[in-house]
């Protein structure tokens, strides 16, 4: 979506007046709520045909002929590009943040389980976190464990302190120190590699081996051979409830739709995605309506933003709602909330 026209002062003041009316009230402004609301020194006629000129030019829409005017994608987006300021958080919702975070600095997936729980609560929108991929995860340690006479688990460490395993068949128990020269073998030579990299890593070393080390190598890429080849990051994802109670969603053919996204996770990673695609600073995104270029989800904006360790974005935070979604202080939670993320893990990897 492009804004070609510059509007001038009074078109900014009005469009900004029937942005911020229709987010509180979710019914069509007429001028003399506009008037009235932010107590403008212009006639309510005056008002009507500045209205006029933002219909015409793509701004806003008028529902029903003696209906007021409701703003499009085309303004909410001039709303947010020009006219926003981002709302700075209170002391008390900044605190509250840092210590709903903070008491959970045990274990990252809890973290980013309880931080989308703590979007919902906090916007009243539905909060979404995707945890890192395995492009940004390293193996800290893994070991092989035997569980039974021909079952094992592989245990992988990673560096976000989280643990995966997975079971695998043994062909025979093994005897004496066989597993601890295979454990030996597979931290030796993989600690510090990304997970997604593990069975090529592994390949590499192998045709550098000979005799013994050759038949830990053949051993070790068997063991790998078991861990999933592509894992995405884990998708968290609460208040869902929260978004069927706003008027938009009262229509059973739009909940439907909407419903019909959070029972397909891709769809929600590639929502959240396209929100920091190509984004090389970590500030908040919005993507309103139809810039989500997806059927059926016309009537829902997200605000998304990444977080980091250092200065790698590893995942992504946000909130989806309806269009008429407060995007001052969504943008303002969203932002510090990702810099909270952020420092956690930041400090936790480093």
């Amino acid at each position: 979506m492009t804004l070609n026209e510059t509007l001038n002062q009074r078109e900014q003041t009005i469009l900004q007046a029937v942005v911020q009316c229709y987010i509180t009230m979710a019914e069509p402004v007429g001028s003399r709520t506009v008037v009235k609301r932010f107590g403008l020194d212009l006639s309510p006629a005056t008002v009507r045909n500045v209205m006029s000129d933002l219909e015409e030019l793509g701004y806003l829409q008028q529902l029903h002929t003696s209906s007021g005017r409701v703003p499009t994608d085309k303004g909410y987006r001039y709303f947010v590009n020009y006219l926003m300021r981002v709302q700075e958080l209170t002391l008390a919702e900044r605190n509250r943040i840092d210590h709903e975070l903070s008491a959970r600095l045990r274990d990252t997936d809890e973290v980013l389980r309880h931080t989308s729980q703590l979007l919902a609560l906090i916007t009243h929108q539905t909060g979404m976190v995707k945890a890192p991929d395995e492009h940004s995860v390293e193996v800290r340690h893994i070991e092989v464990v035997h569980v039974a006479s021909n079952r094992g688990a592989v245990l992988v460490a990673d560096n976000y302190g989280r643990v995966h395993t997975v079971m695998m068949p043994l062909d025979t128990p093994p005897q004496g120190d066989d597993l601890g020269k295979l454990n030996r073998f597979l931290n030796d030579h993989l600690r510090g590699v990304l997970i997604s990299r593990i069975p090529s890593v592994v390949e590499e070393v192998m045709r550098t081996l000979i005799d013994k080390q050759r038949r830990l190598a053949e051993e070790a890429l068997q063991v790998v051979s078991f861990l999933p080849r592509s894992r995405p990051g884990q998708l968290y994802l609460e208040g869902t409830a929260q978004l069927f109670e706003q008027p938009e969603f009262h229509d059973v053919g739009r909940a439907r739709e909407v419903f019909g996204l959070f029972e397909e996770r891709d769809r929600l990673v590639q929502l959240l995605q396209a929100g920091i695609a190509d984004r090389s600073t970590p500030v908040p995104s919005v993507l309103i309506g139809s810039e989500l270029r997806q059927p059926g989800l016309q009537e829902i904006s997200v605000v998304t933003s990444p977080y980091r360790v250092g200065n790698k974005a590893v995942g992504v935070l946000g909130v989806l709602g309806p269009r008429r979604m407060p995007y001052p202080r969504l943008t303002a939670i969203v932002d510090y909330t990702a810099g909270m993320v952020s420092r956690f893990l930041t400090g936790l990897v480093g």
